[in-house]
């Protein structure tokens, strides 16, 4: 995907005291527990780490996800390229 046809999708990232994480532009939900999520997105894998996690709503048609519990610390896996599979994950954290 290139930068031009990114800048025309939505991605925000909302979080509110965190306990409330909502994300556009989620492409996948990856894989979840309650201690951690890893989010396709528009602009690559999101990580995201916490306690009690769990999803308060799922919409993937329109690319929005809320995540709810003790939200930690988050953060992007990749330089951005949302085409990548979650190897690029797996291979980054066995390297």
């Amino acid at each position: 995907m290139d930068d031009r046809t990114r800048k025309d999708r939505n991605h925000q990232i909302i979080i509110m005291n965190r306990e409330s994480f909502q994300v556009s532009g989620v492409i996948d939900v990856e894989s979840f527990d309650s201690e951690e999520f890893l989010l396709n997105t528009e602009y690559g894998f999101l990580h995201i780490h916490g306690q009690n996690l769990h999803i308060k709503n799922l919409d993937l048609d329109q690319g929005r996800v809320v995540i709810e519990g003790s939200i930690d610390d988050m953060g992007y896996l990749d330089e951005g390229n949302g085409q990548e599979k979650a190897k690029g994950f797996f291979g980054k954290l066995f390297k």
